[in-house]
């Protein structure tokens, strides 16, 4: 106790992520179905092994660029002028050891302790927690969920800025909810931060994911990039792992105003000093050649999404959104308020593994989540277990 006690206070109040308690909990369980990470069960496609194989082999196993090496960079310029029509400068890109260090990285920026960061709750945990990791306060603004699904009260968000308030963060489409922003709610947001010299730190990992045609004609969602101005208050964080199958990897990138780019280039010197080559050169063959995967990726998470929200509703007891993007299943099954109880009953009679709502802060803890990012004979099978396992209620 003596040991723990000496530790920094903030590091020790830091919460168990649920998630990994309940995943470290069935881990090993034969014949489980593990649907709590947000991942899925395609490995990195070979085109892009081969180039991260050809960089080793070349001898690419030295020190870098710290913000990451020119190719991907340019790689990076010319995949965000084809998707959001923005001109391509390299020097807007920033490359990070995963989207998760380009979160702490941007924190880290932008936040002393004491600070208040607002975001949007329910919220993937480890948000929440980079932000405590700073000495900043997270402050939860929370989505509703009615008969429309979820929902933003923007006024709601704004009410929440304070003197104290540094930045607003913004994940959308959403983990775990699958809430997308329109882009009138990012305007709103953005002309709010503009006149009170706020930064927005935009997450628009699951961008790509999005799932109706109609209000998604571009094949992605709303971003900040379609009503922001060069120089806005804009960091936004990302990850090659959900597009390209590559959480292993642990590579991402940020992309903010280039004046800023020397303090992120002394962040990352001074937390990994950069980032293997030869996983760069993985990460640029993605951007530039890995459309058709991606394109695969949605159609799959498409045909699950569809599958289970239909399956579940015909129970009669089960509420749900069927989300607009992201690949998760957000959903709340009747009289099973304790979110973690019920992830671990279901481990044991049903054999899924599913993340509690716990996990993911205010406004969503009755709810479990579900990725569907998976075959979808697995798919199918776990909607089995779990409509069979209502049922039997």
């Amino acid at each position: 106790m003596e040991n723990l006690e000496s530790l920094r206070e903030t590091a020790v109040n830091l919460d168990e992520s649920d998630i990994v308690a309940i995943a470290n909990r069935a881990r090993d369980k034969p014949g489980m179905i593990p649907l709590w990470v947000g991942e899925g069960d395609v490995p990195t496609p070979q085109f892009i092994v081969d180039a991260a194989n050809k960089s080793l082999a070349d001898g690419e196993t030295f020190y870098t660029w710290q913000r990451g090496i020119p190719d991907l960079r340019e790689a990076l310029a010319d995949y965000h002028n084809r998707h959001y029509a923005i001109a391509g400068n390299p020097e807007r890109f920033f490359v990070t050891g995963s989207g998760m260090q380009a979160i702490q990285l941007s924190l880290q920026a932008l936040a002393d302790p004491g600070d208040e960061i607002v975001m949007i709750t329910p919220c993937w945990p480890n948000i929440h927690a980079a932000t405590q990791v700073t000495g900043a306060r997270p402050i939860h603004v929370e989505l509703d969920f009615g008969t429309q699904g979820w929902s933003l009260d923007v006024d709601k968000l704004l009410r929440a800025v304070t003197a104290k308030t540094r930045a607003i963060f913004v994940n959308s489409p959403s983990n775990p909810t699958g809430w997308v922003a329109s882009e009138s709610t990012l305007q709103t947001i953005l002309e709010f931060a503009r006149s009170r010299g706020l930064w927005i730190i935009a997450d628009e990992v699951y961008s790509r994911f999005v799932y109706d045609q109609l209000a998604f004609p571009l094949g992605r969602a709303a971003s900040f990039y379609d009503v922001m101005d060069d120089g806005d208050r804009v960091v936004f964080v990302n990850t090659f792992s959900k597009n390209w199958a590559m959480t292993g990897w642990r590579c991402g990138w940020i992309s903010a105003p280039p004046e800023i780019g020397q303090v992120l280039e002394n962040l990352i010197q001074y937390s990994t000093s950069g980032v293997a080559t030869f996983m760069q050169r993985a990460a640029a063959r993605a951007v530039r050649d890995g459309e058709a995967f991606v394109a695969m990726q949605v159609a799959r998470a498409h045909r699950n999404r569809d599958h289970l929200c239909s399956s579940l509703l015909q129970t009669g007891k089960v509420s749900l959104a069927c989300p607009e993007g992201a690949f998760y299943l957000f959903f709340r099954i009747d009289g099973h308020p304790d979110s973690r109880a019920l992830c671990l009953e279901l481990v044991e009679s049903a054999n899924i593994g599913l993340a509690p709502g716990t996990g993911f802060y205010t406004g969503g803890s009755e709810f479990v989540r579900l990725c569907y990012m998976r075959d979808p004979s697995q798919i199918e099978e776990s909607t089995n277990r779990l409509v069979d396992w209502i049922g039997r209620m």
